[in-house]
């Protein structure tokens, strides 16, 4: 049996414990928050690079747009996983998805995809399960951070598609939800989607005010789809990010749960271990006392 030394000591463990785990249960509710608002500040944004696209679109009604068809036996991905633990199940989830999902691409072997990850717990996953990982990326701890690395996985990408010839990229990543809730998503970011930009041709523009531009055509339509694919590498970031704050906030309230249940049991068993010690401090005393009044 524990002396109450050693209780008070479990005690004092535990209170600290939960301290730590409220400091950090509060700042992942504080980052959710932050990663909240970047994805809503980028709707704004996006609504503005596609209605430039219309703009330039409108300029040349005859055109059929299209997009590359990118070989049949390549595939590039880019897998969102996290650097930290306690996150629940995030990692193994996101990973089982874009190994299923890559599966579904019978003609391109293991060997034959382009990866990069995010995260160093991801990326283990992966190599566990036999998948090569050609970039690895630590994940960015502000909103902040996300920029330079959104900069670097576009270089990656434009490097495999100039030396390699690779035209279809892929993005999987966790959708935040509501709360601690969240799914793993998948994002055809390469080539654009030929659908998609002939609907954004035949939308009408909102006002009388018809946009002009005096910039060459091509430079010009080529930098707004590089806005596109930075808003969606953007976004794919901060709902990955917020989904693992969200795991991990799930994670911290499940904690102090036990926490709590474990201090309630530790404060019982101190409570009951000082009653007996205390009982059998007076039956001392009272031995002793009854010892002085026989030997009177």
């Amino acid at each position: 049996m524990e002396t109450l030394e050693e209780l008070k000591q479990r005690i004092d463990s535990t209170k600290d414990l939960q301290s730590v785990v409220k400091t950090m249960k509060a700042l992942a509710a504080v980052r959710i928050h932050q990663y909240e608002r970047a994805v809503e500040s980028l709707g704004d944004y996006n609504r503005t690079v596609e209605m430039a696209l219309r703009a330039v679109l409108r300029d040349r009604p005859q055109m059929t747009v299209g997009a590359r068809p990118g070989p049949k036996n390549q595939l590039g991905a880019v897998i969102f996983g996290s650097d930290q633990g306690m996150c629940g199940q995030l990692n193994d989830q996101v990973v089982a998805h874009a190994l299923e999902e890559m599966g579904w691409f019978s003609q391109v072997g293991q060997e034959d995809r382009m990866i990069i990850v995010l995260g160093e717990r991801a990326k283990g996953r992966l190599e566990d399960a036999g998948q090569r990982v050609d970039v690895g990326l630590s994940t960015p701890g502000s909103v902040t951070g996300i920029t330079p690395l959104v900069q670097d996985i576009l270089m990656t990408i434009e490097t495999w598609h100039r030396e390699r010839g690779l035209d279809q990229v892929f993005l999987y990543y966790t959708k935040h939800l509501s709360g601690s809730s969240y799914q793993p998503v998948t994002l055809h970011l390469l080539p654009v989607d030929n659908t998609w930009l002939a609907n954004i041709r035949k939308e009408k523009w909102p006002n009388r005010c018809l946009p002009m531009f005096t910039m060459a055509w091509d430079p010009l339509f080529s930098a707004l789809i590089q806005q596109y694919l930075f808003v969606s590498l953007f976004r794919a970031f901060a709902e990955s990010l917020a989904s693992e704050n969200a795991s991990r906030l799930a994670s911290m309230q499940g904690a102090e749960r036990n926490i709590k249940e474990q201090m309630g049991m530790l404060n019982m068993q101190y409570h009951q271990q000082r009653q007996m010690s205390i009982t059998e401090e007076l039956l001392d005393i009272v031995s002793g006392f009854e010892a002085l009044e026989a030997e009177e």
